[in-house]
Formats: C-alpha cells, structure tokens, sequence
C-alpha cells in the first residue's frame, strides 16, 4: 500500500437502516424514541426518526480502522459537531481528506465530514490517527 499524502481524500458511500439504528439503540441503551418509534417521531421536529449521532459517527470509525488508512490504524482524537440531522434509508457520503501529516511520528490529521446526496454536511469533524505503515 501506497503512503497517505497531504491533500489526499476518500469517500464512502453509507445508508443506515432502521434495523441497524434499532440494533443500535439495543447495544448503547439509548432507546430515546426520536430513533426508534415513528409515531413519535413524526410529532418531532424531524417529522421522521433520526439516527443516533454517534451511530451515524461511527462510520468515521469503520472506515480509518478497515479501508483508509486502514489495517494497523490507532484513533488519536475525534471531534464531531452535529450539523443537521441523519435521516434513516437516506443516501449519505463520508468524505475524509488529509489536512495535517507528521511523518516523523506517523501521525495524520483527517477532516471528516457525513454529507447527504446533495452535499449537506450532517455531520463536521476532525481525527487524529497513528498509522506506521501509511502516513
């Protein structure tokens, strides 16, 4: 595998299911009815249930430890503000690129953004990540 350069970007193409945010809901015990009722939901703001944020996060997570940079991928830091709400059986794309590099210490700097098929961002943030092998 080819090193991770500055400027360098990724995207991953991600749909969250209702079942995947019920089986979520079930393992963290946020049960909050915004993601798993629709009844509810429709009388909420959102008119519809939401994903969790940090289930709608997690694919930051997915992607750093299993595709880019991949395999040997320590998570430093992660900071994420929740910009708009993730809709369930909506499209989305995570996009990553490289703002900061230490090759020295093998360390990159990710800005890391959710956005929906028209490029509104759900979801803004930054990671740090430790990967010998790749930065």
């Amino acid at each position: 595998m080819s090193k991770i350069k500055l400027g360098d970007t990724y995207t991953e193409k991600v749909r969250y299911t209702q079942a995947n945010v019920d089986t979520f809901a079930q393992i963290s015990g946020d049960n909050n009815p915004i993601h798993i009722n629709p009844e509810y939901a429709s009388k909420s703001i959102f008119g519809r249930c939401i994903v969790h944020g940090f289930f709608a996060g997690a694919v930051f997570s997915k992607v750093f430890g299993t595709q880019w940079p991949g395999e040997g991928t320590i998570y430093l830091y992660q900071e994420m503000k929740f910009m708009s709400p993730v809709f369930v059986e909506q499209d989305y794309n995570a996009v990553f690129e490289v703002v900061e590099l230490d090759e020295v210490k093998h360390r990159g700097t990710i800005k890391c953004t959710l956005q929906d098929a028209d490029g509104k961002v759900a979801i803004a943030g930054t990671a740090k990540l430790l990967n010998a092998e790749r930065f």
